[in-house]
């Protein structure tokens, strides 16, 4: 079956919309409760903690049928300057959907990054770029066969979480999440509440104050 390309419906996230989350580390996304959107932890970015650029930006999704990589590359012609590209590769370890090739391409665009829920390669290069986030499961010098097959911006599950075109995703050091525009537009006042209660606790514990006093604590009980 030849590769589809479906419509994605309407962005309809105004950039001062999506603007405010990034400030957002994905941890305080993260704790925001279930509905989140917290994407399988194992999704792991190539660079060492410290040195991952931050990954922002709404997705364009691409359903692979490994080890059929067609979509991947239909995908080159869609995705637009900002966005990041998500690929659903059920998991696949086997055999990688993109490397360095294709994702040299994604960043000269000025795509904001990648994430594979299956293998990527050529991470030597890849994992040199301070500029190009990529999160991948799997990483494997075996390259794909068959260009034929697969799906272009329609819902993906991307490790366990539903992400649809135009989703943010947002990535660093600790992981990933994927936000809908509802979640986007709904929960935005309680992570930046999230994230100014953390920095109030950093001023109290760094003024001398107990943890006890900080967090609430109830008193201990003495054995």
């Amino acid at each position: 079956m030849p590769v589809t390309l479906h419509t994605p419906p309407a962005f309809d996230l105004t950039l001062a919309e999506i603007a405010r989350w990034a400030a957002i580390p994905v941890a305080v996304a993260v704790d925001l409760g279930r509905d989140s959107g917290q994407i399988d932890p194992a999704i792991r970015p190539l660079r060492p903690a410290g040195q991952q650029p931050r990954l922002f930006g709404q997705a364009v999704t691409v359903r692979c049928e490994a080890p059929d990589f067609g979509a991947v590359l239909h995908a080159l012609d869609v995705i637009q300057r900002g966005q990041v590209l998500v690929i659903d590769a059920a998991g696949h370890r086997d055999t990688a959907m993109i490397g360095d090739i294709l994702s040299g391409h994604l960043r000269n665009k000025g795509i904001a990054g990648l994430v594979c829920d299956g293998a990527v390669r050529d991470t030597g290069t890849l994992g040199g770029w301070d500029d190009f986030p990529v999160f991948s499961r799997w990483i494997t010098p075996r390259g794909p066969t068959g260009a034929d097959r697969g799906a272009v911006n329609l819902p993906v599950v991307i490790g366990g979480r539903l992400v649809s075109p135009g989703d943010l995703v947002i990535g660093d050091d600790d992981g990933l999440v994927s936000l809908s525009s509802r979640i986007v537009r709904t929960r935005i006042a309680d992570a930046e509440a999230k994230l100014f209660r953390e920095s109030d606790w950093i001023s109290a514990l760094a003024s001398g104050k107990s943890a006890a006093e900080v967090f609430g604590l109830a008193p201990n009980v003495q054995p």
